[in-house]
């Protein structure tokens, strides 16, 4: 098999070395998968409000208006697709987008078509249409829904701002049952534990990984809005 080749200036030390890695990446594999699987096998979320957003053109560069209300259970587009929801640090104290949320959206417009096969997807911030829409133009989201919800608690109640207004990146996950009912399947969040201040929604973008893939690592970069 491939994955046993020597290729050419390989010391024994460095291919023990390998092996040993490729053998924690398949149990890391492994892991990940039983992970997933617990995922799928939550019991039934419960029910939730059938939240109102505002939203724009489809077209970002057709202007800013009409701006349209929009339900939650209006972004289901079929029965039995499931509804993905990522919540933008945007908006109300937020004054700045956020890098990071930044890094995450760009990768997110990248793959919205091939998500569109299988699921819905939209991105919800606090702040209003014309200012999401006019960093989204900046950095070229066009295949994305944008929804404002700064005058809804949707964010508060999926656990994206808090009491002060503060807010997270957080993704959330909804499913609709047979007689419309909106129900919460998942969240995730980046700080999933006091000593686990931004990893915990690593997955939701390659960067990470592929800097793993390096021998500095990710280091300490961080994303900017200046590239």
């Amino acid at each position: 098999m491939l994955r046993h080749t020597r290729l050419a200036g390989e010391s024994a030390e460095y291919l023990e070395a390998r092996e040993e890695l490729r053998t924690a990446e398949i149990d890391l594999m492994r892991h990940r998968e039983k992970v997933a699987a617990l995922r799928r096998a939550l019991t039934q979320g419960p029910p939730v409000d059938d939240y109102v957003f505002l939203e724009g053109p489809a077209d970002l560069d057709a202007g800013d208006t009409p701006v349209r209300e929009v339900t939650l259970s209006g972004l289901f587009t079929a029965p039995d697709r499931p509804l993905i929801v990522y919540h933008f640090m945007y908006g109300k104290l937020q004054t700045s987008p956020c890098p990071m949320c930044t890094l995450w959206i760009d990768g997110f417009n990248g793959i919205a078509r091939h998500l569109a096969r299988t699921a819905d997807f939209a991105v919800a911030a606090a702040a209003d249409p014309p200012t999401l829409r006019e960093h989204a133009r900046d950095r070229g989201w066009q295949r994305l829904r944008l929804l404002s919800c700064g005058d809804s608690t949707f964010k508060y109640d999926l656990g994206s701002e808090d009491k002060d207004g503060e807010q997270d990146s957080t993704v959330s996950v909804f499913t609709r049952d047979g007689d419309g009912t909106i129900r919460h399947f998942y969240s995730a969040h980046p700080r999933m534990a006091d000593d686990i201040d931004q990893r915990g929604i690593d997955l939701l973008t390659p960067v990470w990984h592929l800097l793993d893939l390096t021998p500095r690592g990710r280091g300490d970069w961080y994303a900017g809005l200046d590239y």
